[in-house]
């Protein structure tokens, strides 16, 4: 296990205005696997809002290389929208992938990011995982307190860890969670 760990996520919004900070740092800190945490005060997880979606898939090539020349366990998690025009997770990083390849990463390299893909926001999530439902032809309903947010990740958390499927999951929460278990799986090698 290296002496350092870092995960960097990128995600969409600006700072201060989007809840995918409080999501992510709070979903990763319940999870709390090991391989962050070899031991107390040697892992880091750092929030970088990027704006907007092309601002977000422009920005993650140069983000990638970074945490490559870190060193030691660092990850790249890129967390973005599926919006209207995106179908599904692959849609959406084909388009990263083809920016990638246009700044020289290599295939071994891109795949060592990890994807997360929330459909119209993370709001949906929040809400199925609040609520048991969501639907996510349509834009989950926007989060006024920071509360409710962190109640959310640390339930998908407990999912998560308990490994019980849930066929109730919206589309994209299972395509993500998917990534996240490859994730798991090769720190574990």
């Amino acid at each position: 296990m290296a002496s350092r760990t870092q995960i960097l996520c990128l995600h969409e919004g600006e700072k201060g205005r989007s809840i995918d900070p409080i999501f992510i740092r709070s979903l990763l800190k319940e999870l709390n696997p090991a391989w962050i945490r070899p031991w107390k005060g040697n892992n880091m997880i750092r929030t970088i809002p990027c704006g907007g979606r092309s601002d977000l898939i422009a920005k993650m090539p140069a983000e990638l290389r970074s945490c490559l020349a870190m060193g030691g366990d660092t990850t790249l998690m890129v967390w973005a929208d599926l919006d209207h025009d995106t179908a599904d997770g692959d849609v959406l990083k084909a388009k990263f992938w083809t920016t990638a390849q246009l700044a020289g990463v290599t295939k071994a390299e891109f795949n060592q990011v990890v994807f997360i893909f929330a459909k119209d926001r993370i709001e949906n999530w929040v809400e199925f995982l609040l609520t048991g439902a969501t639907d996510e032809s349509k834009e989950g309903p926007r989060q006024k307190h920071d509360r409710p947010v962190a109640d959310a990740a640390r339930k998908l958390a407990d999912k998560c860890l308990t490994g019980a499927p849930d066929p109730q999951m919206p589309p994209s929460l299972l395509w993500s969670c998917k990534n996240w278990r490859a994730l798991v799986a090769r720190m574990r090698m």
